[in-house]
This record gives C-alpha cells, structure tokens and sequence, in this order.
C-alpha cells in the first residue's frame, strides 16, 4: 500500500514499520504516499504517505473556446447551456442524468499546478451515483459475492521480497492525529498501516459500522472500487465525468458551490476546521466521516462532491495530462506518471475528504486533484459508480 497525497490528512499509528500496500491516497489532502507501489518496484517499504448563457457566444466549437481561453475572452459569468437532450428512462435507481454539454475543467489556481492549464472539454450524457457508495451498499456487493478488500488479505511476500513476513499482515491506512502541533512536512506523524483495519473496521480490528451503514464506505482500493462498479453493472466515471458533474453547471468555480468557502458562514462540506492535524473543532458537526446526503446536493443533484471522503476515478495519473488532453470525452492518459513516485500506477482521485482544511490541502475545490496507488485505501478514501447512456 501506498500513502499519498490524501493521505497527509489521515491514518492510524503503528509501533513498527508494516509493508503498507503503499497507500496510495490523494497527493494533495495530508495523506501519506503509497507503500505498495514501492515494494513492487523492489524498495524497501517505509512508512508514508441549464443555466444562463456565457459571454462567449454558444456557437462556440471546442476549439473555438479553446481560443476564447487564450485571450481570456470568456469571462467567469454564467455555464454554457447543457444540450437539449431528452432524459433517457428508466433512470437507474440512485443515480442523476448528467447532459451532453461544454465546460471548462481545470483550476487556474497556482496551488494545483497539476490541474493546468484550465481547459474546454465536451462530454457525452450521462449516469452518475447521486451520492457516494455506502457501507450498506458495499455490504450488499460482499454478501452477493463473497468479494474480500485488498486491505483483508495479508499481503503475498513474493510481492514484497524485502519486508520481513512477520509484517505482512492484513490491515490499511489509517489517521491518527497527534496529540500537540507538528511541522506539516512528515505526514507519517498521522498516517500509519495498521493490522486488522478494513471495511468493516474503518479506526481498527475493535470498531465497527454501528450506526454507520449510511456513511461512505472506506478503506477501499481502486480494484475494490471497480470491482463493485462492475458487479453493479457501472463504472468508476472518468475525471473529465466526474468534475463535470461535480461543478453542477457552475462555471470555472472554485468550490462546487460557487466561491466563498463558507457561503452564509455555514460550513455547506465535511471538511476540517481547526488546526492540522492536531485540532479537529468539527464546527461541522463531524470528527470523521458523515452520513452521505447531509449537505444540500448541487444543481445535477450530486451530494458530497466536496469533503467527506476522496473519490476514485477511472483515469491513470499523469500531471501534465491537461495540455495534452483531448477536447471529447478524454478517457485518461495511457500510462500513469507521478514524480515523487516514478513507477507507480496511480490513479485521480478527486473531491478532498473530511481531512481536508483550508489551512493545509484546500484539495476539496472542485477543480482540484489527488492520485493514490490502486492497491491502496485509506480512512478517507471512496468512490462513487457512473454509467452510460447506450
């Protein structure tokens, strides 16, 4: 397992060193880089980490907004018109119609180098879970087919040469906040592998999901993730899909609401408040993880596209794959890149989690972005389905 990005917000502590499957969380939400990735490339595994009409005319191709961006002709008003496109019925159950339509993708920000340059995108209609899959629906999938998560299976030592076989337990990554403040450049200091942490047991071996079956479920890899997509006959939606959802018909937003974090100064996502990781005030009203749908949906009808947990995606990482990328339904670059991790796999993950704090990561705007290693989950990682329309 690896530990990422989303991992310098959460993770419980260990007395020794386990062979994490290299966590592999979002870079950019406090979280540890993957462990798994790393022993599989043969290191040693340590511990880591319809709206109103736009200014620019909607005649507009794709390339012609691509020049509009370049002058910078296209102002921040109001999102381009979704297309006229009858709904297609039945609707699956849970899920929202997300139209045919043009945004712009991306962050201008100079925080998410990575999210740049901002970009027009057209994408085909659409099917996306309305809120992020829960522990009762995950629950559902494991009683229908016995699936076991990466985090419930010990790790295999002809995987892991290099780790003694004392140490290749079954477990994930979990948060554990120190008790005093830390300098923020050690994300170990919160996050660390713990045996017997899963799905079931999302804090460790002695906690459980009472109360809690309507919560995202956790503690998910990418390959668990796509595994109950499949068996749910979805997908894991592409980030282009994703993000386009996420903004809700908002145009080049910072956060999915608009862009006062705190519109109304009411807290409108489960994000932290507080100082990292040391102070969780839950002004919010949560420690951890909250029941999905508590916060009002955007205008698709999409809950939870902020805060609460990170969310899987189809697409391999790369992060200079927005100047390269195509301007329909981009499926993702072909070959994965990270620089603090060359070799590894990973996968986007967006969206921020509860660890997310306007003081460190600020990863749950909208147009923001993780990676993770798909062989590793997390306290605050999960995913929701997406589907086609033909």
């Amino acid at each position: 397992m690896r530990l990422t990005e989303a991992h310098r917000e959460a993770g419980p502590k260990s007395n020794r060193t386990i062979p994490l499957r290299c966590l592999s969380v979002p870079h950019h939400d406090n979280t540890p880089a993957g462990k798994v990735g790393a022993m599989r490339a043969g290191k040693n595994c340590t511990s880591v980490q319809s709206g109103a009409h736009s200014t620019c005319s909607l005649f507009l191709t794709v390339l012609a907004v691509g020049a509009c961006v370049a002058v910078g002709a296209c102002k921040k008003s109001a999102p381009f018109p979704a297309q006229a496109v009858k709904v297609p019925s039945p609707a699956p159950q849970g899920m929202a119609w997300i139209p045919p339509g043009l945004f712009f993708m991306g962050s201008d920000d100079p925080m998410y180098p990575d999210a740049q340059p901002v970009h027009p995108v057209k994408l085909k209609g659409f099917w996306i879970d309305t809120t992020e899959v829960t522990n009762l629906a995950f629950q559902r999938f494991v009683d229908a087919t016995g699936f076991r998560t990466i985090a419930e299976q010990a790790p295999r030592p002809e995987d892991f040469p290099h780790v003694p076989p004392e140490a290749l337990v079954a477990g994930s990554v979990a948060f554990h906040p120190p008790d005093h403040d830390v300098m923020l450049d050690d994300h170990s200091q919160w996050w660390t592998y713990e045996a017997g942490v899963n799905w079931r047991h999302p804090e460790g071996p002695e906690s459980s999901l009472e109360g809690r079956m309507d919560h995202p479920v956790v503690h998910v890899a990418w390959t668990d993730a796509q595994a109950f997509c499949a068996w749910a006959n979805k997908h894991l939606p592409t980030e282009a899909e994703w993000e386009y959802g996420a903004r809700g018909g908002l145009d080049r937003k910072r956060f999915a609401w608009g862009d006062d974090p705190k519109p109304g100064k009411q807290w409108v996502a489960n994000v932290w408040q507080g100082r990292f990781p040391s102070e969780n005030k839950a002004e919010d009203g949560f420690v951890a993880t909250a029941p999905v749908a508590h916060y009002k949906a955007n205008a698709y009808g999409l809950y939870d596209v902020a805060g609460n947990v990170w969310e899987w995606t189809a697409d391999l990482y790369r992060p200079d794959y927005y100047a390269q990328s195509p301007p329909e339904n981009p499926l993702g670059p072909a070959s994965a890149h990270d620089r603090q991790e060359p070799g590894v796999q990973k996968r986007v993950m967006r969206g921020g989690s509860f660890l997310c704090s306007d003081l460190y990561c600020v990863r749950y705007a909208v147009g923001a972005r993780g990676k993770g290693a798909p062989d590793t989950g997390s306290s605050h990682l999960g995913f929701r389905c997406a589907q086609s329309a033909d």
